[in-house]
C-alpha cells in the first residue's frame, strides 16, 4: 500500500516558482515570514497553483503544495497542445495561449510556461500581457486552461454533431 502511494506521488511534477520574503509590522518590530508560489501537476491534463506563507521556507513550500493540490483543474489536451486560442484576465495580468504544431516546444515566459509544462502540454505559444506578477500570471494561465472546451464538449453542450459544429451550420 505504501508502495502505491509513493508511485502515485512521483507522477506528479512539483515546481517552487518563487520564494519572497515578506515583513509586518507589528508593534514589537518587524515580523518575517516566506510566501511561496507553487505549481502542481501531473502531465496529463491536470495542474495547480498554490501559496503557502510560513516563518520558514519549509513549511510555506509544504503549505503551498498542498494548497496547489486542492485546487486541480483538468486541462483538455488534443494530441501534444489546446483546442482553441484563449485570453484569460487575473487581476492586471492578462494571458494568452495558442495552440502550435508538432515541434514547436512550449514557448512562453515564467511562471506561464511552468504551469503549461506541469499540465502536460507540449506545444503552445503564450504571451504575458499586463502585469509581471508570477502569481497573477500563473492563475490567468490556469484560469486560461479552465476556459479551454474540446469539440465533443461543444457539440455535447450544442445537442449537434462534431461535424455540424465545425462547419458551423446544419449539414
Amino acid at each position: 500500500m505504501v508502495k502505491k502511494q509513493n508511485e502515485t506521488d512521483s507522477q506528479w511534477t512539483e515546481k517552487v516558482v518563487q520564494v519572497r520574503r515578506v515583513t509586518k509590522v507589528v508593534k514589537g518590530g518587524k515580523r518575517l515570514s516566506f510566501r511561496v508560489i507553487t505549481i502542481v501537476g501531473d502531465g496529463e491534463g491536470k495542474v495547480g497553483v498554490g501559496v503557502g506563507k510560513s516563518a520558514d521556507v519549509v513549511g510555506a513550500i509544504q503549505k503551498g503544495m498542498s494548497d496547489a493540490r486542492k485546487n486541480l483543474i483538468d486541462v483538455p489536451i488534443v494530441e501534444t497542445t489546446i483546442p482553441h486560442p484563449v485570453t484569460s484576465r487575473f487581476g492586471s495580468a492578462s494571458v494568452l495561449v495558442k495552440p502550435a504544431r508538432q515541434g514547436t516546444g512550449v514557448i512562453a515566459g515564467g511562471a506561464v510556461r511552468i504551469v503549461l509544462e506541469a499540465a502536460g502540454i507540449k506545444n503552445a505559444t503564450a504571451k504575458c500581457l499586463g502585469s509581471k506578477s508570477p502569481l497573477n500570471n500563473a492563475r490567468a494561465a490556469v484560469q486560461a486552461l479552465q476556459e479551454l472546451r474540446t469539440i465533443e464538449q461543444i457539440s455535447e453542450s450544442r445537442g449537434l454533431s462534431a461535424k455540424e459544429v465545425l462547419r458551423g451550420r446544419p449539414v
